[in-house]
């Protein structure tokens, strides 16, 4: 593709870089910015620099935050007797959206995926091991909400062992979820009844 200046095929070489966006896609963005009032894109700017330099990850869940805790896990409103872990932030934002689910939550940032490289250690589960044992009783259940993936699978059958010593429930959200497909893209509806209908782990 020609450009018809090196400094929009830098901008759009990043942009393209982007999950889900092509060089077309991302050509459009760079030039809706160029379009638009400076102060505009400036906002942009500051706000992608405010993200990066002051992000934080909670200190109990790990989901994204603005503090060391986030406001689930500060919150004296949340059943502390539930903990449902996730493969990423973004699945609890899709969870906390179907409005069917009041516990905390754990997230492990990402799967057992041994093909890319990444097993338990890489993941927080020695986290939420640490945080099943000192919870003392506290935690009655613990929800396996994975991606039904292969991958999905295998780290939550790793869990399951790992957390068998425990004197708690372990479930599983039921698979009204497509095979193969990721909890971020499955309407809220679906995942609403998932939770609800989780079934024991096995």
């Amino acid at each position: 593709m020609e450009y018809p200046s090196k400094l929009i095929e830098e901008a759009v070489n990043e942009v393209a870089k982007l999950p889900g966006i092509g060089k077309k896609t991302a050509l459009r963005l760079v030039l809706h910015l160029v379009k638009e009032n400076e102060n505009r894109t400036t906002l942009l700017t500051e706000a992608l620099r405010n993200l990066r330099t002051n992000i934080r990850f909670c200190r109990i869940c790990h989901t994204i935050s603005d503090n060391d805790e986030c406001s689930i896990c500060r919150s004296h409103r949340r059943d502390r007797s539930m903990v449902c872990v996730v493969e990423e932030s973004q699945d609890v934002m899709a969870i906390e959206n179907t409005s069917q689910y009041t516990g905390l939550y754990h997230v492990l940032g990402g799967v057992i995926s041994p093909m890319n490289g990444v097993g338990p250690n890489e993941l927080k589960i020695e986290t939420l091991i640490d945080r099943i044992d000192r919870a003392a009783g506290e935690v009655k259940e613990v929800i396996l909400a994975l991606s039904p993936t292969m991958e999905g699978d295998t780290t939550a059958f790793y869990l399951h062992k790992k957390l068998n010593p425990f004197a708690i429930r372990i479930s599983s959200i039921a698979r009204g979820i497509q095979v193969g497909g990721n909890l971020e893209y499955t309407d809220e509806v679906t995942l609403g009844r998932s939770i609800t209908g989780r079934t024991l782990f096995n």
